[in-house]
């Protein structure tokens, strides 16, 4: 795999396609091939260069277990060194959970790199907690317990998941993790950074509300995935790629577009 170098780390990816480029970044305990795996590059290759990210501490990326090493500011600044590696200077950006949380920081803090952004399943509003605090209550759990191990167990009943947590770093994970868990929303920064945004979640998923109120304050692109919980959304990709396909065809010459 080709690797990007960012704060000392290797940043591995994968490319695939030809066309105008689009950076895929995965959520918590996936890897870049994951997009794969559940349909979506080779839907993009024909009209795209897919840029398929294994994120920090995941996959063939290195594996740091300090937390610092996954600050909002390292999440922009490894992507934008795969950017550089591959040679492009701007491209669009999707992302799932950890994903798009990565995306927003990136239209917040180089929106010069992104031609726009498409986010599934993340509160830019009040962050990670916003659904982790639902989730405790609905499970009548203690609100000061430690969430990790109910996230990390739910990751791993799906079983490419649960290669991918088997064979990896149980202290990276951890200090992705307690990074990714402790972020604020980037609401502010988003709406006025001038990106074009698409949003989607499904309606199951404690996230769906925040990120539709959002995308109404914003002017942001917003559809909603019937019934579909926090897994379910990324596991349709059927009823996905029908609204991001069109959306990511802007960034092709007029001509070339359906």
């Amino acid at each position: 795999m080709p690797t990007a170098r960012s704060h000392g780390f290797k940043i591995s990816y994968e490319v695939f396609g030809d066309g105008p480029p689009v950076v895929l970044h995965p959520g918590m305990f996936q890897d870049g091939a994951h997009w794969a795996h559940s349909g979506y590059t080779p839907a993009l290759t024909a009209a795209h260069t897919v840029i398929a990210i294994d994120p920090l501490g995941l996959g063939a990326s290195d594996a740091p277990r300090e937390i610092e090493a996954y600050s909002l500011q390292h999440r922009v600044d490894y992507v934008t060194a795969v950017l550089d590696d591959v040679g492009a200077d701007r491209a669009a950006f999707w992302g799932y959970s950890l994903g798009a949380m990565t995306g927003y920081a990136v239209a917040a803090h180089a929106p010069e790199r992104l031609t726009r952004l498409i986010a599934g399943a993340y509160d830019p509003i009040n962050g990670f907690r916003s659904a982790v605090d639902q989730a405790i209550r609905e499970l009548g759990l203690p609100a000061d317990i430690d969430a990790y191990e109910i996230v990390k167990q739910g990751a791993s009943a799906d079983p490419y998941q649960a290669v991918l947590i088997g064979a990896g770093d149980l202290g990276a994970f951890r200090a992705n993790y307690d990074a990714f868990s402790r972020e604020p929303g980037l609401a502010t920064e988003l709406a006025a950074c001038g990106v074009p945004i698409l949003m989607y979640v499904g309606t199951a998923d404690p996230w769906h509300d925040p990120m539709r109120a959002f995308a109404e304050r914003a002017g942001a692109g917003f559809f909603s995935l019937p019934a579909a919980d926090h897994k379910g959304g990324w596991d349709r990709s059927a009823d996905v790629l029908p609204h991001v396909l069109p959306f990511l065809a802007e960034d092709r010459p007029s001509h070339l577009r359906p």
